[in-house]
């Protein structure tokens, strides 16, 4: 669960920075344009807020769908980003966790703990929080970032921590695994079918091994990303160029069908094809965002015993997947293939946005 205390906030007032007015960010300018611009520089707005100073970012698929025009909740202006670890920079008055220098990690999800839905550990459904960074609020790729509700939205990271590895709980790890591992009930002995071998089909695939599933496999278009999963531990990879996928999927399990499918990429086809390899009495998690209508093929379900699930992450696990990095029984690291400066983010978007060239999967900027 996220930190919290039920102690009296302390009475001061918010921490002073003498640091620059301006910064840069990447704005989402409209459908299919961004840029690297100067902007004003945070300020806090509440006494729960915090100013943190970005020291690495990353890109997220959700970022690449927004600037396709697949989220409308998120408009032109928007600096984009809702991924980081940073230093506190400045802190409100009623924030009793933090102060400024802490180095912390932002969950991509922020919660004020005390709505209806945070009381739930819902925190995706905050109802004055949520998932609104670099969607209906200003992000984290830039400088500097506006944290509200600071205590329950910031981890504190521990000396000598690698930061880079933490990028990944921030987001991508957390969402497949709650969103995908723990909705699909991926249970010790069971077969998974995981469609989307990119960074969240592979985040999902290195967190399902928590719970020992007897077969693992991946689908996707990529022959390189195809590779990428048997080394992080896929029992069997299926390329589905052909359209044949599920003939494939059915043919390996002597045609019952897998008890988790896994939807990790966000268009109907790969929705549809988990639909047609779930097996009686089986799961269908999806993870992906999806900005167009998915077919739910009731003439073929009704009568199959399964579960579908949705979800937005609530960041929930982050404190059990810190502990999962610290020990070394995950590393988040594999996932990350390039970096670059916060100067170049409009190279680091070229090369996400283009992954079946560049092999990339996730990508680290340092601000």
């Amino acid at each position: 669960m996220a930190l919290t205390t039920l102690d009296k906030p302390l009475e001061r007032t918010p921490s002073a920075s003498n640091g620059p007015s301006t910064m840069k960010a990447l704005v989402y300018q409209a459908v299919g344009k961004k840029a690297l611009i100067d902007r004003p520089k945070p300020k806090i707005a509440a006494p729960t807020d915090a100013i943190v100073k970005i020291t690495k970012t990353t890109i997220c698929g959700t970022d690449l769908h927004i600037l396709k025009g697949d989220l409308p909740s998120c408009q032109p202006g928007r600096i984009l980003g809702h991924e980081g670890v940073g230093i506190v920079d400045q802190v409100g008055s009623a924030v009793t966790i933090f102060k400024p220098g802490d180095h912390v990690l932002i969950s991509c999800v922020s919660a004020c703990g005390k709505c209806v839905y945070c009381r739930k550990q819902m925190y995706s459904h905050c109802t004055t929080g949520g998932w609104i960074l670099g969607n209906t609020i200003d992000g984290t790729q830039a400088e500097f970032v506006h944290i509200p509700h600071a205590d329950m939205s910031l981890y504190p990271i521990p000396d000598g921590a690698d930061e880079e590895a933490l990028v990944m709980l921030s987001d991508i790890l957390p969402t497949s695994f709650e969103c995908g591992v723990l909705n699909g009930k991926v249970e010790p002995g069971s077969t998974v079918a995981i469609v989307g071998s990119g960074p969240i089909g592979l985040a999902a695939l290195l967190t399902a091994q928590f719970y020992s599933p007897a077969e693992i496999i991946m689908i996707d278009l990529d022959d390189n990303r195809l590779e990428v999963a048997k080394r992080f531990g896929a029992t069997s990879t299926v390329n589905s160029t052909d359209g044949k996928a599920a003939e494939v999927v059915m043919k390996m399990t002597g045609k019952r069908g897998v008890d988790t499918a896994i939807e990790a990429v966000g268009v109907p086809v790969t929705f549809e094809l988990c639909e047609k390899i779930v097996t009686a009495g089986g799961h269908i998690a999806n993870i992906g965002v999806h900005g167009k209508k998915v077919d739910l093929h009731l003439e073929n379900l009704w009568d199959r015993n399964i579960s579908i699930t949705t979800r937005l992450v609530d960041t929930v696990t982050i404190p059990m997947l810190f502990k999962t990095v610290a020990s070394h029984k995950i590393n988040p690291k594999l996932l990350i293939t390039h970096r670059f400066k916060l100067d170049r983010i409009l190279d680091a978007y070229e090369t996400f946005g283009n992954a079946a060239n560049t092999k990339a999967l996730k990508v680290i900027i340092e601000a």
